[in-house]
């Protein structure tokens, strides 16, 4: 079988699992959050907190418990880092330093996942399981709780309540996250994967040097990391290695695990706000583009460019010999289409125009299908949008689900997809016009400048993923990535629930003639056209001069 044949195939085989899956999961989601039910673990949970999940919160007081949430879970997080040394199973790693252990807080408390250090050489059993593992199931339910509070801004009138945020975390960790988990743990073992807590094992001399392995509860913290988009790798190799991703099977249940809660919250969205059609218009939308950047990733990185290229089948440097082109174009797809950001492949070898598309799904916002919640709310305020640019267009006063878009909702809205681009275009320019950040580049010329662009892309679109090359852990950048993943997850939220809380105050306008239906394919396209031309005319110039320039030269 040729390795193009071999990729197309994961892809369909991929693509039939997922619709296998969307209907049943969506619409189990759906009844997680609307359920007037609490399970007993969850009165528990709700009794030890001191929250009353039968309370209705408008949209400040859902922001506070989003921000004390997560302001609490950062210091917990530094704090677990800043004791390690003191800590039993630490393997005898000493304590993270300040500026790293910022770092790492804010990346997994943001679901960013961004690692500046080599995981078997840093972090103990406690931090890896007790801090990092836990932040992968609750930043992963905030996102979702997000999410679910502006499907009920466009669900509800006449009031500004959008739920309670302590119910929708708790029901998003204990309902969704953690049994689906389960099973992809014991999936993962079941592949290869090791799950232990076994100490470091030297395994011999090599090329003059010795090896060392450490042992882990890799299986159970590689499900979550995919589930919940997070990405960040037990091991340095993330999900390259073999311990975390023994196989071309489990590449492919990986694959699965970070799509499968994503795009399964369109037809939650579709449920909740009463007709599946506008549910399946921005699932249409979402794989349109997701299915357009596996395609053009497969050909670039199979396109023979070159008398090496001929003979090897293709960009053959950086991949797994395990998982080939195919498999590792579709994984890198997905992962920087979501907020994954794990990796089964060294982009910084992929093609000029390789590392481009995987630069260019994490500048769309990656809503296609995104984060976990985060994907689900980026894509409607892109509809928020479009519909208000073909309102522009036909002279008519726009409305999306019922709820029209006015002087109010448009600057939420623009607010929202102006922070993340001014996060990058900023940082990404200090960082060049200053001499000691330049000193971490292993690169120069175009690619040295991707390096750098790719690291601020990553940390403000909460991705994680590195383009390698660039040494990250120095104080300038753990101290303004950390800050970049702090500000690109929690200040889109404030715009999002302002956004949500204006929507479910507002009556249903009735449909008229005039009305745009935004459930049929003309909507999706419009939508489509939408992301890509705020995408392209907001980074266009940098990426001229990063991966485009690099790969028009090669």
């Amino acid at each position: 079988m040729s390795p193009v044949l071999a990729g197309v195939l994961q892809l369909l085989a991929l693509m039939v699992a997922l619709a296998l899956a969307y209907r049943p999961l969506g619409d189990y989601m759906a009844g997680v959050y609307s359920s007037p039910k609490h399970l007993r673990v969850e009165k528990w949970i709700y009794r030890a907190i001191g929250a009353d999940p039968a309370t209705e919160m408008r949209w400040p007081a859902y922001l506070r418990g989003v921000l004390g949430f997560s302001l609490v879970s950062v210091l917990f997080l530094y704090l677990l880092q800043r004791i390690q040394g003191s800590l039993p199973g630490s393997l005898g790693f000493s304590s993270i330093d300040p500026d790293q252990a910022f770092n790492t807080a804010v990346s997994f408390v943001s679901n960013t996942n961004w690692q500046s250090y080599y995981g078997e050489q840093a972090m103990g059993h406690v931090v890896q399981t007790g801090g990092l593992a836990v932040q992968n199931f609750l930043s992963a339910a905030v996102g979702m709780a997000v999410a679910i509070a502006l499907v009920r801004g466009f669900a509800r009138s006449r009031t500004g309540e959008l739920g309670n945020f302590w119910a929708d975390m708790v029901r998003g960790t204990i309902r969704i996250l953690l049994p689906i988990a389960l099973v992809g743990a014991v999936l993962l073992v079941a592949c290869g994967a090791i799950q232990n807590f076994a100490g470091i094992h030297p395994v011999g001399q090599f090329m003059g040097g010795s090896q060392q392995w450490n042992g882990g509860a890799v299986a159970s913290q590689e499900a979550i990391k995919e589930l919940g988009t997070n990405g960040g790798g037990y091991f340095n190799a993330n999900s390259a290695h073999p311990f975390e991703n023994p196989n071309g099977l489990s590449n492919l249940l990986e694959i699965f695990l970070i799509l499968l809660i994503p795009l399964s919250l369109t037809r939650t969205f579709g449920r909740m706000v009463g007709s599946v059609k506008q549910g399946y218009a921005i699932l249409a939308t979402m794989v349109t583009i997701w299915i357009v950047f596996t395609v053009l990733m497969m050909w670039t990185e199979f396109h023979h460019g070159g008398p090496a290229f001929d003979i090897a089948g293709g960009a053959t440097e950086g991949k797994e010999t395990r998982f080939g082109i195919g498999a590792s174009s579709i994984f890198s797809v997905a992962t920087t289409l979501t907020s994954t950001g794990a990796v089964n492949s060294f982009l910084s070898s992929y093609t000029g125009f390789g590392g481009g598309i995987a630069l260019l799904g994490m500048q769309l916002g990656e809503i296609a299908p995104g984060g976990v919640g985060s994907g689900l709310y980026g894509i409607l305020i892109m509809a928020v949008i479009a519909v208000f640019l073909a309102g522009l267009m036909v002279g008519r006063t726009p409305e999306y689900l019922g709820k029209k878009i006015g002087t109010r909702q448009i600057k939420f809205a623009a607010c929202y997809i102006l922070i993340t681009p001014a996060l990058v275009l900023c940082f990404t320019g200090v960082a060049m016009a200053m001499s000691t950040p330049a000193n971490s580049m292993t690169n120069s010329g175009a690619h040295g400048f991707s390096e750098i662009l790719y690291a601020y892309t990553s940390g403000a679109n909460n991705n994680g993923s590195a383009f390698a090359g660039l040494n990250a852990d120095t104080q300038w950048f753990n101290t303004s990535i950390g800050i970049a993943m702090l500000l690109g997850r929690f200040l889109p939220m404030v715009f999002v629930l302002a956004l949500a809380g204006s929507l479910a105050e507002q009556k249903p306008v009735p449909v008229t003639a005039g009305t745009l239906r935004t459930d049929k394919p003309l909507f999706s396209g419009l939508l489509v056209g939408t992301i890509m031309i705020v995408a392209g005319l907001t980074y266009f110039p940098a990426l001229a001069l990063g991966p485009l320039a690099e790969g028009l030269a090669s």
